[in-house]
């Protein structure tokens, strides 16, 4: 399991709905306390930066995020075990609801940054290979199992390929980027995916590795390996990367083109006014998109119990979406900065915690 990292974080939080305490309105806002936090693994370098960045203005509260997993991280928030929560994918419709009995009245839930995510795998002396939706599927569900099967082949015209045997690595732990990555197969794919999306691995095929290092540290280890995981955990390595078929293009993950997906996607209606969640477009022709990533969200409450809890959890989501926060993330976890219209929309349901 991942380990829980904390830093010192505190203080002086301008504009954060908290005013000093001797009403002076300068900024100094004698905030302190422990707040704990945790959830997606792949927010995980851009959470290190944000609480790095949040930390340097005040050292008297201390933040904890343990990278549980999207899943386990959504199930500690709703207990109460967290008083926020990290998910690479958007709560339930019974999820909401179960946090609405927590917060006392609707939950926030947004996204706090844009993501790629990258299929890799491991052959020596191959970087790079280009692969269509349903390939991908076939080999996920052990219906290609071998790296010189014609249908990969097919479309990587000069490559020398191996009769490697392919090994699948999937996430053994309850997943927003298993979400999002079923999601891409049953959406890009559905003849051959026919399992629903879901956070939690369909079938027992293949191997399985706990969070995004525990799945890049494997397919690092095996020869003839084919993983799924968030760009920031490839980064630095040396496993190829495929690029995705995008109409009658192939298309390579990148931050520009996760947030040209999110672009070409709709928002989830039917939701309170505090949860922007999408409906993220998979199947997209524009060359311009890339069409398998995450928009990684955060979940809080609108209300808390105690005025101290309330204002470093208002005062850490609104570094998360400001300028200086998002650059902070992009530059560590790789990741596209929201696009402003949307983090407006967001700093006004952050303005309602109290």
């Amino acid at each position: 399991m991942p380990s829980l990292a904390s830093i010192a974080l505190v203080g002086a939080l301008a504009g954060c709905g908290s005013s000093s305490d001797d009403g002076s309105g300068d900024g100094s806002t004698g905030l302190s306390g422990k707040v704990a936090a945790g959830g997606s693994s792949a927010q995980e370098k851009a959470q290190g930066a944000w609480r790095a960045g949040f930390g340097a203005d005040n050292p008297d509260v201390v933040i904890s995020y343990d990278a549980i997993g999207s899943g386990d991280g959504r199930k500690n928030f709703i207990s109460g075990a967290f008083k926020f929560a990290g998910s690479d994918s958007a709560m339930t419709d019974d999820e909401i609801s179960q946090a609405t009995e927590t917060c006392g009245g609707d939950p926030i839930e947004f996204p706090v940054f844009i993501s790629p995510i990258d299929v890799v795998f491991n052959l020596p002396g191959i970087s790079q290979l280009n692969l269509d939706a349903e390939t991908i599927a076939k080999i996920f569900k052990g219906q290609i199992t071998t790296w010189n099967d014609p249908a990969i082949a097919a479309q990587n015209d000069g490559v020398d390929l191996p009769s490697t045997t392919i090994t699948p690595i999937h996430r053994s732990d309850s997943s927003g980027t298993t979400d999002n990555f079923t999601d891409y197969l049953s959406k890009a794919a559905p003849k051959v995916w026919t399992d629903e999306h879901s956070s939690d691995w369909p079938t027992t095929m293949g191997e399985s590795a706990e969070g995004t290092s525990g799945v890049v540290g494997d397919a690092q280890n095996g020869e003839g390996t084919i993983a799924y995981a968030d760009d920031s955990g490839v980064q630095g390595t040396d496993l190829g990367i495929v690029q995705l078929k995008v109409g009658s293009s192939y298309v390579a993950p990148s931050a520009d083109g996760a947030a040209a997906g999110l672009s070409a996607s709709e928002v989830v209606s039917g939701t309170p006014s505090s949860i922007i969640a999408y409906n993220i477009n998979r199947t997209s022709t524009d060359p311009s998109t890339y069409p398998l990533f995450m928009a990684s969200y955060e979940i809080a409450c609108q209300k808390y119990d105690d005025q101290a809890t309330a204002d470093i959890v208002k005062g850490f989501l609104t570094y998360m979406i400001s300028d200086d926060g998002q650059k902070a993330a992009a530059a560590n976890a790789f990741s596209a900065p929201l696009p402003s219209e949307i983090a407006a929309k967001e700093l006004e349901i952050v303005n309602q915690i109290s």
